[in-house]
């Protein structure tokens, strides 16, 4: 892997955005709108409920820490995506590039989207609404960089399913955050879902990631053995989307189905 071509995507992206700036403001917007809504459904909540018990780490904590997993997922797709949209895919590799190099690009892109949009979640959940993170010190740490994993190999694996199917597969990547969601348990205990929820669930390893910080936030500390299991299974979904990745990309070049993202099949 050559660094100068993983920075050549990563720069390409960076014009992108520099040269189109509206292209920043879905990062904050719609984050933006996510934590004001769910800001004030926790004044609420905290309004009427029982005196001693605050959601606004319980409830609002787990929306700015989901809306950052689909925002890391989205960086890298919405990255692969300019390159369909564009059809500039296949321009890429006919040149010396590689997929590894390719994938690395993505991602560094990704997360740097992504650390942008939760930088906006932070200061507005902290500012408008009280919540902080830094009150739970460095054990959240290892919970955000599951999440990371996480989302990156969900955005991989979205790239993945649209080189095989082609761009009007689309519409399948978006909502792929929200149909895992309610297995996930962001904002309710595992046990409260159904028995075949919870045997998929204990095969997320977001799942992990939301029984821990509900620990941290009742005061019990992080549970190593959740994160270690977190850990494990976020490196192995990243390892086995890289790889299913790869496989399409041959599949794609094998078949001729690469064709379809040449500018010569324009109309």
């Amino acid at each position: 892997m050559r660094v100068s071509r993983v920075a050549a995507i990563v720069i390409r992206q960076v014009y992108l955005l520099r040269g189109s700036p509206v292209r920043l403001l879905p990062m904050i917007a719609w984050v933006a709108i996510d934590i004001v809504l769910w800001g004030f459904i926790t004044r609420y909540l905290n309004s009427v409920a029982s005196p001693g018990f605050n959601f606004v780490p319980a409830i609002l904590g787990a929306v700015l820490l989901w809306d950052f997993l689909a925002r890391v997922m989205q960086g890298v797709t919405t990255s692969f995506f300019e390159d369909v949209w564009s059809r500039n895919f296949l321009n890429l590799f006919a040149t010396p590039l590689r997929v590894s190099e390719y994938l690395a690009g993505l991602v560094i892109t990704g997360v740097g989207t992504s650390l942008l949009g939760l930088a906006a979640m932070l200061i507005l959940a902290t500012l408008a609404f009280g919540l902080s993170f830094l009150a739970y010190g460095a054990a959240i740490v290892p919970f955000v960089m599951v999440l990371f994993l996480s989302g990156i190999a969900q955005g991989i694996l979205g790239a993945a399913i649209v080189l095989r199917f082609g761009p009007a597969s689309e519409w399948l990547i978006w909502p792929i955050p929200s149909v895992i969601s309610p297995f996930v348990g962001v904002f309710y205990p595992l046990a409260t879902l159904p028995r075949w929820m919870q045997v998929v669930a204990h095969g997320l390893a977001p799942t992990y990631v939301f029984e821990g910080m509900r620990s941290i936030v009742a005061g019990k500390g992080a549970p190593a053995d959740q994160l270690a299991i977190a850990l494990c299974l976020s490196l192995a979904y990243l390892v086995l989307a890289c790889l299913t990745f790869a496989g399409v990309y041959r599949y794609a070049l094998r078949t001729g189905l690469i064709a379809r993202y040449s500018a010569e099949t324009v109309g």
